[in-house]
């Protein structure tokens, strides 16, 4: 009965990898860095795993270079702050947003 339409599909579905974006990468390394808002080196190593993360996707094609650029100057200055730099930074809204400290923006 070739009428049937409930009949199973016999063409073979490719199931494409499910591909962060940016905005992803940042909630992610906005959501360790707070849950260490009072502890800068454990929240440091934590960005550290964060990071190597990114770096494994970029490796993997699911990121791109300029992504990729904009997440390592968030770590960067991450990274490098000092007790009232790493709170500085926390709370700074603008830091958080896609796009920070793009060439565009200077």
């Amino acid at each position: 009965m070739g009428w049937w339409p409930f009949k199973r599909r016999t063409e073979n579905f490719e199931n494409d990898p499910h591909v962060r974006s940016t905005k992803m990468w940042i909630q992610d390394l906005r959501e360790v860095c707070e849950r260490s808002f009072d502890d800068r080196s454990a929240g440091q190593n934590r960005v550290k795993g964060v990071q190597a993360d990114w770096r494994k996707s970029h490796a993997d094609g699911e990121l791109g270079d300029s992504q990729l650029e904009g997440l390592e100057r968030r770590a960067k200055l991450l990274l490098d702050a000092d007790d009232s730099g790493w709170k500085r930074v926390l709370d700074d809204e603008e830091f958080w947003k896609a796009g920070w400290g793009s060439t565009m923006e200077r």
